[in-house]
């Protein structure tokens, strides 16, 4: 079976070439267990700097997570159908994708507030990952569940609900982050194996030039949620690779490693007081009983300190609020 197709079907479960290459592996740091759970597909991370609490979804079990490490105190918040990413809009309301749109959440209590509907024609798709802009739209995109197809959809939505199909052709649409002086976006599409970086117009939100920032071979991984720090630099969850990797978009290279004790890494985010801690979400699903046994603690919440800070997320910005 082709590697990208078995990557599809085990997250649907759940529901351009370039001469730049990545370096040999730098030594590695290894991250630690920083909260034990059984997530099926843990995804989405992203930390509330506003509350001090780190957020993040499990596709396949339908459920918001929020975590405040300072107390350990755990919330979980079930959901309708699949959420695959959560970004905050206030101190107790955020705004999620489900399988067929974006909703607000109150966090107080699970209710869910129907925004804008995606996505809803096609049923071999649903949305994935996502996250704000300096402007505080909210990007999520689409994934064909099978993995075969180039049926996805990238979506910028404004806080009046209007919305743009800013880039289609995608078939696992995933990671994506902006650059401090808000003239990049960085985005991944998991089959391609690619970071891509595009100009980016905080005005309109317009993207263009597009072209390859990162390659990442087979050997690594295959590239998922990711995370900026406050160096430009990219930090990517790696699918099928026991770590998370940072690269340098500069010029394609491998700067560090950090080892996870998790098959199928997901997602990380910055987050902590001082934002030098780093958050990281994997999964379960696809794995086999030999895997469960090395990996007990797949699907769990884990941390790493990389020595370097990250950036605040940015909100959605609604109206009113």
């Amino acid at each position: 079976m082709n590697k990208f197709v078995f990557f599809g079907l085990l997250i649907s479960l759940a529901g351009c070439s370039s001469s730049k290459k990545t370096s040999r592996h730098p030594s590695a740091l290894k991250a630690s267990l920083f909260y034990k759970m059984e997530a099926r597909l843990g995804e989405g991370a992203i930390w509330n700097h506003e509350t001090q609490e780190l957020f993040w979804v499990d596709i396949v079990g339908k459920r918001l997570h929020i975590l405040e490490p300072a107390t350990r105190e755990h919330r979980s918040l079930p959901t309708p159908s699949m959420i695959s990413t959560v970004v905050p809009v206030t101190d107790s309301l955020c705004i999620v994708a489900l399988q067929d749109g974006a909703y607000f959440m109150d966090t107080n209590n699970g209710d869910l507030t129907h925004y804008v509907s995606l996505d809803t024609a096609n049923t071999e798709t649903r949305l994935n990952d996502g996250k704000c802009d300096p402007a505080g739209r909210f990007w999520v995109g689409s994934m064909h569940m099978p993995g075969k197809k180039a049926d996805g959809k990238l979506y910028m939505i404004e806080e009046d609900g209007k919305v743009a199909v800013q880039m289609d052709s995608v078939t696992i649409s995933n990671g994506i982050v902006w650059t401090k002086d808000q003239k990049t976006m960085y985005y991944i599409d998991t089959p391609t194996g690619e970071i891509s970086a595009f100009d980016f117009d905080r005005r309109t939100g317009d993207i263009g030039n597009r072209r390859t920032a990162v390659n990442i071979p087979d050997t690594l991984g295959f590239p998922d949620g990711m995370a900026i720090d406050e160096e430009d630099k990219l930090w990517v969850g790696l699918w099928n690779g026991n770590a998370v990797a940072r690269f340098d978009p500069e010029n394609g290279s491998l700067m560090q490693k950090i080892k996870v004790p998790a098959h199928n890494v997901t997602a990380c985010a910055f987050g902590g007081e001082n934002l030098d801690s780093l958050f990281i979400t994997s999964a379960r699903i696809g794995m086999t009983p030999e895997e469960l046994e090395k990996y007990p603690d797949a699907g769990s919440i884990f941390v790493a300190v990389p020595g370097v800070k990250g950036v605040k997320s940015d909100f959605f910005r609604l109206e009113g609020h």
